[in-house]
């Protein structure tokens, strides 16, 4: 069961054109735009139809126009995920001011989840429908909108089927008929409304840009966080972060950037700050270590001059030692007096 799926998912890939007619064959409606499910009526439906019997339809409000009628009907869509225990986010305030890119995202996922669970098949719209307030009004909507739309296919192929029967019927009668024609087939350029076909493919194109713009926004931010980290003052004078700053600030598209900034990580870095310079302290093993080899230096000196004074005392002849004995009495030692 797909209770979270990611943005990457083929589920946000469905075109606008197939979730209508979804929407439309399981709850017998006549949609022509995903935002008009923005009162959040027919989500509650779809719940109903995935799981029959667990939303309190006598709830749902299908005449829904103010924001406040449709939090109600989000907020017994919430206690529906509750209980099913799904932890989808439902993003109230945008849903209701119905834009048609969060909408759409909302029915992807919506369709995801019901084909998940292989739901929504032998369910009675209608008559579920009329539990709910102005929902047999939306029925009767439904029902006039399919007629109407009906009669309209039947009138453009009668009258497209006339026409043609007429062209074939139709001799020039002079040499100008070429020009006639051209003129003819030329489309009329006096600003009327655009074709059914067009004025899909432009929705379709505003919501490819609203969604390119949703995520140029998302990576801009992704990038500004990256930017305010790098600028923090205990990591900004680290190598890897000037590296990163080389590349995002490369005002153009240089193939070189990126090797630049490799250089700069293999390249010898001073990690410390020089300007507050800290002294590292010295390891214990260190200092003994450096006690010990004083102690062994001065040791050698020791026994170095003990035997430099043996060997001069034992070339003295005994005279010259009295005397330097007498020197030393005479230097006011307590035990002899000159």
């Amino acid at each position: 069961m797909a209770t979270n799926i990611g943005m990457m998912d083929g589920a946000y890939f469905v075109g606008r054109s197939e979730i209508l007619a979804w929407i439309n064959s399981t709850l017998q409606l006549h949609l022509n735009k995903v935002e008009e499910a923005c009162s959040g009526a027919v989500h509650c439906q779809l719940m109903d139809a995935a799981h029959p019997g667990i939303v309190p339809m006598h709830k749902v409000n299908f005449d829904a126009k103010n924001e406040y009628e449709m939090i109600q009907n989000y907020k017994v869509l919430q206690d529906v995920f509750n209980k099913l225990k799904i932890t989808k986010h439902i993003e109230v305030s945008k849903l209701v001011k119905g834009r048609p890119l969060d909408n759409l995202e909302f029915m992807q996922w919506m369709k995801r989840y019901c084909d998940s669970i292989n739901g929504c098949t032998n369910y009675n719209a209608l008559e579920r429908r009329e539990a709910c307030k102005g929902g047999k009004e939306a029925s009767k909507r439904a029902a006039q909108s399919q007629s109407s739309a009906k009669g309209t296919t039947a009138s453009q192929r009668a009258h497209s089927s006339h026409n043609a029967n007429a062209r074939r019927n139709d001799v020039p009668p002079s040499g100008n008929s070429t020009n006639h024609a051209v003129k003819a087939s030329r489309p009329s350029s006096s600003g009327g409304p655009a074709p059914p076909a067009y004025a899909e493919e432009i929705t379709e194109l505003k919501l490819s840009v609203d969604s390119l713009e949703k995520e140029r926004d998302f990576y801009f931010g992704k990038l500004r966080d990256i930017e305010i980290l790098c600028q923090t003052p205990e990591i900004q004078h680290l190598s890897v972060v000037g590296a990163i700053q080389k590349i995002l600030y490369a005002t153009d598209d240089d193939a070189t950037v990126v090797a630049q900034a490799q250089a700069m990580l293999s390249a010898p870095s001073k990690e410390a700050d020089p300007s507050n310079p800290i002294a590292e302290p010295l390891s214990p093993i260190a200092e003994v270590s450096d006690e010990k080899a004083s102690s062994e230096n001065q040791k050698r000196k020791t026994i170095n001059n003990f035997d430099v004074d043996a060997a001069a005392m034992a070339t003295l002849s005994p005279r010259q030692r009295v005397s330097d004995a007498s020197d030393v009495h005479c230097s006011g030692s307590p035990l002899m007096t000159c």
